[in-house]
């Protein structure tokens, strides 16, 4: 799969456990890139579909794990694997926009500081479920808007230059799940003083379908617990992302409208909080139930803003339960803790 049009080689590494149909699309969409990487490595995480194979067939340099590990683990096993100058990271089910890789190299062939970079979802969800749209449009909505100095890595769409990965140490195998590992990755990237950029028009397409039990599990136990210990060990939460103040903000209105239509029950009084909570979180999120009408009509944005707001709700009881988790242990043992 070797391109030596270019003196900077990109050895794309993919994680699969039973990747199935998305698997198969993600490969197809490598085939149609106007520039290949030099080498496809695929690190099959205890995969019983098939997912080995197939990435075989199309001409991947394939390790098969037994049992599963976790992405962290594949991931860093992929990087052992790779002999390209910068490892470009996708998860399996996502699909190549036709430039990625070409975008990709020339990202680092401009800058030579550049150490790291992180991609965007696009506009444009390949599962047509109403939480699928919503969840993929809004990660796509904080990538676009969010600011280009980035503070974290994200390993369905990052690239990161070799001697840059193996200096840090790679993912933190301690997370064996899909969690946040690629996000603590980037805390030691810029802890060490390395340089990473958010480049939003570097884009794939998501193609995972999304149920509430999988985005609860997820967001909350994958996500936010992880990540708000990840903040607590760090000392400082930076203003961007997910995590810009009025994010925050959000959070706070989201109780006040929930403790509000509660307290309402017994004095009626306490309803006057609930709706000035709810105009405050329609002014800090405006835009971007504009972007969800812009993208998918009235209709759609409507049905957002429970989701959203339930959202912001339920994050901040898990960083909730982080702060008293992190607390309630040792001072010795909280710069050690994963989850």
């Amino acid at each position: 799969m070797a391109d030596n049009s270019c003196k900077l080689t990109v050895s794309l590494i993919i994680p699969v456990h039973n990747g199935g149909k998305s698997f198969h699309r993600c490969l197809d969409s490598l085939v149609a890139s106007t520039v290949q990487p030099f080498e496809l490595v695929v690190v099959a995480d205890g995969d019983t579909d098939g997912s080995a194979e197939l990435a075989e067939a199309y001409g991947a340099r394939v390790f098969r794990f037994s049992a599963a590990g976790g992405p962290a683990r594949a991931r860093n096993h992929g990087a052992e694997l790779a002999r390209g100058d910068v490892l470009f990271f996708i998860d399996a089910d996502v699909e190549l926009h036709p430039t990625t890789i070409e975008q990709v190299m020339a990202a680092f062939q401009r800058d030579r500081q550049l150490a790291a970079l992180i991609g965007s979802y696009d506009d444009r969800p390949g599962d047509p479920g109403f939480l699928s749209q919503y969840r993929n449009l809004l990660h796509h909505y904080v990538h676009q808007t969010s600011r280009r100095e980035a503070f974290t890595f994200w390993g369905a769409c990052g690239a990161i230059r070799r001697d840059v990965f193996q200096a840090v140490g790679g993912f933190d195998e301690r997370y064996i799940r899909p969690c946040i590992e690629d996000i603590e990755l980037g805390y030691r990237l810029r802890q060490a003083g390395y340089k990473i950029e958010l480049q939003r028009e570097i884009q794939v397409k998501h193609l995972k379908r999304w149920g509430v039990a999988s985005m609860l599990r997820a967001d909350v136990f994958y996500r936010a617990i992880p990540w708000a210990t990840l903040i607590l060990r760090a000392g400082k939460m930076d203003s961007d992302l997910n995590l810009q103040h009025s994010h925050r903000l959000s959070v706070v209105l989201a109780f006040v409208v929930f403790l509000g239509l509660v307290g309402a029950i017994g004095w009626p009084p306490f309803l006057v909080f609930a709706i000035a909570a709810f105009l405050g979180l329609i002014a800090l999120n405006f835009s971007l139930y504009r972007f969800f009408q812009t993208k998918r009509g009235w209709l759609f944005s409507l049905c957002v803003i429970p989701w959203h707001w339930l959202f912001y709700f339920y994050s901040g009881v898990a960083f909730a339960i982080a702060l008293g988790r992190y607390w309630l242990q040792p001072t010795s043992q909280r710069s050690n803790q994963v989850s």
